[in-house]
């Protein structure tokens, strides 16, 4: 009996410890997440205003979290491939996408949609948004908004704009712009900012619709000047140049925004814990100053937030595609 009971005691003790060894790993990989390197993916190449920021902020969450954050640059199909990507990567926190206004625009302007980035992604913060500005030749006679939109009435459809291409961001920000004035434009796409910038500064095209970074140095060199900048506050580069709203056209706003994403499953708690320690580095020094350097703000704000920008970004950009008829490159 004596034998028996020890037995079934030490039976009993395996148990317990068995049990124990599966309760164990799930507490600690709870509590230790990160526990490797975690992905941010970029629908756009290295050096841009995206790659900018996601690198800024991944390097804010390494310093905070313990684990690298690596910036995976996945430009193609307008961003669409780095959607997809996250959309099928694993629900772990391991895989996290900075995505832009493209992530609300693309549900519009490609048929059918490639993705439902409300129902297959899960917003986790705001993290900051950079203007959209009309930059134009300097050589051009107008020098403000009000005179761009005279000119432009005066002769409908015979300005011409130039934008990184059709259904970019810019692009619909400028259609954007011209339909709240009144006046019609002509677009102009090209493939990438570069080309167009260079065609605006020689004379080819007189406007200009690009983000307040990739303009910057071409109004430092006094080859291009803006004439507003598509945003409610003034940029931080460009604090002398007028808002729309200020231009005398109060609510507008058309600005490049970023928010960070992950598939639609990750735990609630992971999403809750990245959605803080954004929120800790938005407030960073050097968050703020990167933001600032590339013409942008921080934006913090509530999950609720996030998904609430992305619902009503699709609905404007639906309703901008039908009725201008915009057909991705």
């Amino acid at each position: 009996m004596k034998i028996t009971f020890l037995r079934s005691g030490l039976i009993g003790l395996v148990g317990l410890l068995a049990a124990a060894a599966t309760v164990l790993p799930l507490q600690v990989s709870a509590q230790a997440y990160p526990a490797k390197p975690v992905k941010i993916v970029v629908g756009y190449s290295a050096g841009g205003a995206v790659d900018i920021v996601a690198r800024t902020l991944g390097q804010s969450l390494a310093g905070s979290l313990g684990q690298p954050f690596i910036v995976d640059n996945k430009p193609g199909a307008g961003t669409n491939i780095a959607v997809k990507q996250v959309i099928d990567a694993p629900a772990d926190g391991y895989t996290l996408m900075l995505a832009a206004n493209a992530l609300a625009a693309n549900m519009a302007l490609y048929q059918p949609a490639p993705f439902d980035a409300e129902r297959e992604l899960v917003a986790i913060s705001l993290v900051g948004r950079v203007p959209v500005v009309i930059a134009a030749n300097t050589s051009v006679p107008y020098a403000s908004v009000s005179k761009l939109i005279e000119a432009a009435k005066a002769k409908p459809g015979s300005m011409a704009f130039a934008s990184p291409g059709n259904g970019s961001t810019p692009h619909m920000a400028a259609e954007l712009f011209a339909r709240a004035a009144g006046m019609q434009l002509q677009h102009i796409p090209y493939r990438g900012g570069a080309q167009a910038i260079t065609d605006v500064i020689g004379g080819q095209v007189p406007l200009l619709a690009m983000n307040a970074l990739e303009v910057r140095p071409h109004v430092i060199s006094g080859k291009l000047k803006v004439l507003a900048v598509l945003s409610p506050n003034r940029s931080a580069i460009f604090p002398d140049v007028p808002t729309i709203a200020e231009s005398g056209f109060p609510g507008f706003e058309a600005s490049v925004w970023y928010a960070l994403m992950a598939p639609a499953a990750m735990p609630k708690a992971i999403v809750a814990q990245l959605h803080a320690e954004v929120q800790k580095a938005l407030k960073t020094p050097e968050v703020q100053q990167r933001m600032t350097a590339v013409g942008g703000e921080v934006l913090p704000g509530s999950m609720a937030m996030v998904a609430g920008l992305i619902h009503s970004e699709r609905q404007r950009y639906d309703k901008l595609v039908r009725e201008a008829g915009i057909k991705p490159d």
